[in-house]
């Protein structure tokens, strides 16, 4: 398949940056950089890289998730941003920590629920502050969760409003019967 101008500089700045942390040398990426210009495939663009380590999908500072009459969710291996803003009408939010990728030691989550609720399930040991999230005609519950930062444990920030709806928040469930 035919490779486009995006992509060959998608290349030259990877190799630049390889360059920059020492993985090539001055020849190398000379070398490199004058193929990749001129490179028509993937696999000539491939060619150039494949000495080198992947680079790690960065997680966004901040991510909106909305929807209206429906569920947002995610659940499992997910990447955690800095800041999440939820939105829902007449719909829910369920978020589950417990098993994501969470680089930050504090997220905020704010969310703008109208008739729905919000569950947000975190991993053992992290800690919750409520204290700028208001419930209308709804419940705000912690249940387990301590408020108080301790060092070294994740805090999760929420803050906004439930119109009409509630939130929870609490750590995953225990399994009796595991195998």
């Amino acid at each position: 398949m035919r490779v486009s101008d995006e992509d060959r500089e998608r290349t030259t700045q990877q190799l630049q940056r390889a360059f920059s942390e020492g993985r090539l040398t001055q020849m190398e990426l000379e070398d490199r950089l004058e193929v990749a210009l001129s490179s028509k495939t993937y696999g000539d663009l491939l060619n150039l890289i494949d000495d080198l380590p992947v680079e790690q999908p960065r997680v966004n500072d901040v991510v909106e998730l909305q929807s209206k009459h429906g569920l947002i969710k995610r659940s499992g291996d997910w990447a955690v941003p800095r800041r999440l803003r939820v939105s829902s009408k007449y719909g829910s939010a369920e978020l589950d920590l417990s098993q994501a990728v969470i680089p930050h030691t504090v997220v905020d989550i704010e969310l703008d629920l109208t008739y729905g609720y919000a569950k947000i399930i975190l991993p053992e040991g992290a800690v919750v502050n409520v204290d700028e999230f208001q419930s209308d005609w709804g419940n705000t519950s912690t249940s387990a969760v301590p408020s108080r930062p301790r060092p070294g444990a994740l805090q999760v920030v929420i803050s906004g409003r439930a119109k009409y709806g509630g939130l929870t928040v609490r750590y995953p469930r225990k399994r009796w019967f595991t195998h």
